[in-house]
């Protein structure tokens, strides 16, 4: 792994709040640099999904990262498409490219994804903060809660897809999850068995994401992240009527944490791609 994706991943995993640090000692390093590969590698329709159900609606934590990610997308000439079930992806009909899933029993959803997924032939997708199917059939939130009646089953673009795939979590309970499904196993949680191709984890999904741009404008030599404000895509979730997730008050925050960390977050990241690695001779032989 080049210096540069080393300081990413040290940046996005501070606090430690979820056992995520512990975690990515057992997990091949590097990973926002693979996924930013992939991204860039896989032009074309990017399907995301996002939304994690709570209290009748749903967290911070991950739209905010998915309207980051897609306003990159299309920047960068990409045409990402939303797909999520109720309401979010009512709140995004609006705004975004949408595609709406309901919220289905698993094999009711399964010809829904086939014929959403021949409509509208992915070349990549990605899942930001979705929750994942557990071992047992069922959704559960951190608090082991079943919130299966409230999820539409995202999971099935993945197993159904012939793209690649990148997912984004926190907690053990998201998509993606199913790769390290044998590391969970300490964690207070249900864990989710849904694999991915690239899992990027983080004390905060969204800074996930923020990790990935920052790889992403390296690779592209751009400033990706002057294409969102987390704090205007906050202010919009809010007014309609999204909650923190840990807290589950309708706060201008995200798993707990104020939006002013993840400006110290995103502040981190942008500094890490101002420092000058010119001399650094495995950088070099990696940066492309």
């Amino acid at each position: 792994m080049d210096a540069l994706s080393h300081h990413i991943e040290k940046i996005i995993l501070q606090f430690n709040a979820r056992g995520m640090v512990p975690l990515s000692r057992k997990m091949a390093p590097g990973y926002c640099r693979r996924a930013a590969r992939l991204i860039h590698n896989n032009k074309g329709t990017v399907l995301i999904g996002t939304g994690f159900p709570v209290k009748g609606s749903f967290e911070t934590d991950g739209p905010i990262g998915a309207v980051a990610i897609y306003r990159v997308l299309d920047h960068l000439g990409y045409n990402p498409v939303f797909v999520c079930g109720p309401p979010l992806s009512r709140i995004f009909g609006d705004r975004f490219r949408s595609y709406e899933i309901p919220i289905l029993a698993w094999q009711d959803s399964v010809p829904v994804v086939k014929e959403a997924l021949h409509q509208l032939k992915p070349a990549l997708m990605l899942s930001v903060e979705r929750p994942g199917i557990t071992a047992d059939g069922r959704y559960c939130n951190m608090r082991g809660q079943d919130i299966s009646a409230f999820t539409a089953k995202f999971d099935l673009f993945f197993d159904l897809g012939s793209c690649p795939t990148i997912a984004f979590g926190d907690g053990g309970n998201e998509i993606g999850m199913g790769n390290v499904l044998h590391l969970l196993t300490d964690l207070p949680i249900k864990p989710s068995v849904t694999t991915c191709d690239e899992l990027v984890i983080a004390t905060v999904s969204n800074w996930g994401v923020y990790g990935v741009i920052a790889e992403l404008s390296d690779l592209v030599g751009q400033d990706l992240f002057a294409c969102f404000d987390p704090h205007a895509i906050v202010s919009f979730l809010m007014s309609n009527g999204s909650l923190d997730g840990v807290t589950t008050e309708a706060t201008p925050s995200e798993d707990g944490f104020p939006m002013t960390v993840g400006d110290q977050i995103i502040r981190q990241l942008k500094g890490a791609l101002s420092v000058n690695l010119a001399e650094d001779p495995v950088y070099n032989k990696e940066k492309r």
